[in-house]
């Protein structure tokens, strides 16, 4: 699989070349197709139906103000947190993990080891570049800016998309419709993205999760583990006596004694079923040292608890968690991944209708790309819109003491610090461990 992936990956890259090269070199489409290097840009003037939102201007305008506070809050929250993060750096000087691997560096799906290349997320992604660029364009006419296209951006795959509003109204605007139209995109994304998370905290609840007797983990040094019980797997049967629940695996290892040897009936993920032998141990002191009966060393999958968790999720550190939540690896978040990823977890819930899962991802992936790109955008560094906020804002606040001058000098210092802190983060574990 690995290799026809592989193949199919290069003839992708060299269909892509061919194209640019031909398109390129004969000068096709030069009114809808524009090459910046090796990136292809297919655009569009056809942009006038942007103009219906004028007659939403009063709101619009006090959306995009909305927009500018939350990027100013966030930006100082992101320089805060990378200053945090370089300082923990600091102290721990740990090694680089996958999170530091240059590949990891970009939200890319496919790319970016922990972003797969799934419908739901190539949906989510294509989504988040629409909803930015959008925001951008529908302040631009609100304001009173000229929009003369929109498009695409491709290298090989969509890496982008882009507005082009007309330079000299955007240069001639008065600085608050700027502040406006560059707050638009990064408020779109965040409103998008917390939206997103809602829905899917709020449609987890309609999947029924299994009462079956699911192992989802082993205790270490405990029978189970010695006899290679597999995670996760459905406990069938023991000594043959049908176990459909985990209450009912409970009531007939009340009837074992320690030291006792059971035989285990067992069905894997990939539906194959085999028996195994145990001895059973003692309970350890820690569970339950009065406690009489056998121990095998399990613990149960819990999908009520686990949907449950889900749906608490919405809330300022629940949707800090769900963001992190394709990096982690530890028991809890390898459960909770089931509103993102495919895996064995998702056969141990019912779907209440085809296609619910594919819309659940799609709701995590959507919430959590418009979310990272918000954030990210909201940066005060060029050229994000984070650093254009910045930019015109600063130049507004030293023009009241005479000392635009300077505004310059603190944009380029700012944007260059920012940057070092943002690459420090990724680089410092390789140089700690040279």
């Amino acid at each position: 699989m690995t290799l026809i992936l592989i193949q199919f990956i290069i003839a992708l890259i060299f269909t892509y070349i061919i194209i640019s090269v031909i398109i390129k070199s004969r000068g096709l489409f030069p009114d809808h197709i524009v090459f910046y290097g090796p990136i292809m840009g297919i655009k569009t003037d056809n942009v006038g139906f942007f103009d219906i939102f004028q007659r939403f201007s009063r709101g619009l305008r006090a959306y995009g103000t909305l927009g500018v506070v939350i990027t100013i809050f966030v930006s100082i929250g992101m320089v805060a947190m990378l200053i945090a993060s370089l300082d923990m750096l600091f102290a721990m000087q740990p090694g680089p993990t996958d999170l530091h691997k240059p590949q990891n560096f970009l939200l890319i799906p496919g790319v970016n080891e922990f972003v797969p290349s799934t419908f739901a997320v190539w949906f989510a992604f294509v989504l988040t570049l629409i909803v930015h660029e959008f925001g951008h364009a529908i302040l631009c006419r609100v304001e009173r800016i000229k929009v003369s296209s929109m498009g695409l951006l491709l290298l090989v795959i969509p890496i982008g998309a882009f507005v082009e509003p007309d330079e000299k109204e955007v240069k001639d605007a008065l600085p608050g419709a700027r502040l406006r139209m560059y707050g638009a995109g990064i408020a779109n994304n965040i409103v998008i993205g917390l939206l997103c998370f809602w829905l899917l905290t709020l449609c987890i609840g309609f999947a029924t999760p299994t009462n079956e007797a699911v192992v989802s983990g082993v205790y270490l040094g405990y029978p189970a583990e010695s006899a290679g019980i597999q995670t996760p797997s459905t406990i069938l049967s023991i000594n043959g006596e049908k176990t459909p629940t985990s209450d009912v695996v409970g009531e007939v290892l009340e009837k074992t004694k320690p030291g006792e040897t059971i035989t285990l009936s067992v069905q894997t993920p990939d539906g194959i079923i085999h028996d195994s032998v145990l001895t059973l141990a003692a309970w350890p002191d820690e569970l339950g040292s009065d406690v009489e009966s056998g121990f095998m060393g399990v613990y149960y999958h819990n999908g009520e608890t686990v949907i449950q968790s889900i749906q608490n999720l919405f809330s300022p550190m629940g949707v800090l968690y769900l963001l992190v939540l394709p990096f982690l690896q530890d028991f809890q978040s390898e459960e909770i991944r089931i509103v993102g990823f495919e895996g064995p977890n998702l056969a141990y819930y019912e779907a209440p209708f085809p296609g619910f899962w594919q819309i659940i991802h799609i709701f995590f992936w959507a919430g959590f790309i418009n979310l990272a790109v918000g954030l990210f955008n909201a940066l005060p560094m060029a050229p994000l819109d984070g650093g254009l906020i910045f930019r015109d804002g600063i130049e507004k606040f030293l023009s009241y003491f005479g000392k635009e001058r300077y505004a310059s000098g603190l944009y380029s210092a700012v944007t260059s610090t920012v940057l070092f802190m943002l690459l420090a983060t990724f680089f410092l574990p390789y140089l700690f461990h040279i």
